[in-house]
């Protein structure tokens, strides 16, 4: 008896252990996770294929249009004036640059004038007895011969023998030397020949101007010009007077520019064709970098999407029954820095607005039209 229920205990603690073992395994176990099936929503909107205008995106600085180096035809003494030479200085029109002192200069043109008188003095006698009908004119012009002025033109010659006579004497040189001396003492004064800004001053009041020396640079701020380059692709659709939209690079400010030069030459290493913008507002300076926008062509039956979208360039993706997402090939027409046009989808197809990590051909999706 004893032996029997010795058995039975040794039974039961066997199963107890099992029971227990069992129960501390359950209990250390994680509960299996439960997955929920995800349905990603994307943005779509409809294909209305329309006529898309071809817009050329180019870039480039502003050039002053009127625009001239400054630079000495004589030598001298740079004279103080009552506006400083320097850049940012504005000048009008007609307005005094610069002044070189011409004080021995203009002692020498009334060297020769004086020079002048004396030769036309000494022929007056010969003149009364020779050409006595020409005497007058001569004499008048010596009575109003003005060493401090310009120099009058000589009087007619009534015959050809008059002619050879006053040259003989040696009169036409002398005049004409004064005429040459007074010609140079005019570029002794450098004045604006457009209402503008100085932009860069290489002189200071008392400095010694030699000729053929540079002094500055001085620009026209009313008009601007732009070169750009594009492809020679469109080289045939560049037309003098299309306009032209500008902006800065943060595309905070908008200008408007015209094509008033397309080169006729096509650069042979990078294959493209310069076109020239006229462009006119009070807040654009020298050297600005500014995007210019061409609108070359338009493209019938296409969209315009961002670049973004593109699937190897060859494809994107499109919404089938409002819930399967389909790789469609498409024809690229013509890629700009972030649009693209584009042919071969339907009126009607829903294509994506947003990029969609992860997307395959085939993928469920839930649509929702982007306002």
């Amino acid at each position: 008896m004893r032996k029997i229920i010795l058995a039975l205990l040794g039974l039961l603690l066997i199963a107890g252990a099992i029971l227990l073992g069992n129960y501390f395994i359950d209990k250390n176990q994680a509960p299996r996770p439960i997955f929920k099936k995800s349905i990603k929503t994307v943005f779509v909107k409809e294909v209305k294929n329309d006529e898309v205008p071809i817009i050329l995106t180019a870039n480039g600085n502003l050039q002053a249009k009127n625009k001239i180096d400054v630079f000495s035809e004589v030598q001298g003494v740079l004279n103080a004036s009552y506006k400083a030479f320097k850049p940012g200085t504005k000048y009008n029109k007609g307005e005094i640059l610069l002044s070189i002192n011409s004080d021995e200069f203009r002692a020498s043109i009334k060297s020769q004038k004086s020079n002048l008188f004396n030769l036309i003095t000494s022929i007056l006698p010969d003149i009364r007895l020779d050409y006595s009908s020409e005497f007058k004119k001569w004499e008048t012009y010596l009575q109003s011969f003005d060493i401090n002025k310009t120099i009058a033109k000589l009087p007619e010659f009534a015959t050809d023998k008059e002619k050879y006579f006053i040259s003989g004497r040696g009169i036409l040189t002398a005049y004409y030397n004064v005429k040459n001396l007074e010609v140079r003492l005019y570029k002794h004064e450098i004045r604006a020949p457009f209402t503008g800004i100085l932009t860069e001053a290489l002189v200071t009041p008392g400095t010694l101007v030699r000729s053929g020396q540079k002094l500055g640079e001085f620009i026209d701020t009313d008009i601007y010009e732009m070169e750009v380059s594009v492809s020679a692709e469109f080289a045939d659709l560049l037309k003098v007077g299309n306009t032209v939209k500008l902006n800065n690079l943060n595309r905070s400010k908008n200008y408007e520019g015209k094509v008033i030069r397309v080169n006729g030459r096509i650069d042979q290493v990078s294959q493209t064709i310069t076109a020239y913008i006229d462009v006119t507002h009070p807040d654009l300076k020298e050297g600005m970098f500014l995007e210019a926008n061409l609108e070359a062509k338009s493209e019938a039956d296409a969209i315009e999407i961002s670049r973004k979208l593109l699937v190897d360039n060859t494809a994107v993706y499109t919404v089938k029954n409002d819930s399967v997402l389909t790789l469609s090939t498409i024809d690229p027409v013509y890629f700009g820095a972030e649009k693209v046009i584009i042919k071969g989808l339907e009126n009607g197809d829903k294509i994506l607005t947003q990029t969609l990590p992860g997307a395959f051909d085939g993928m469920i999706v839930k649509t929702e039209t982007k306002k």
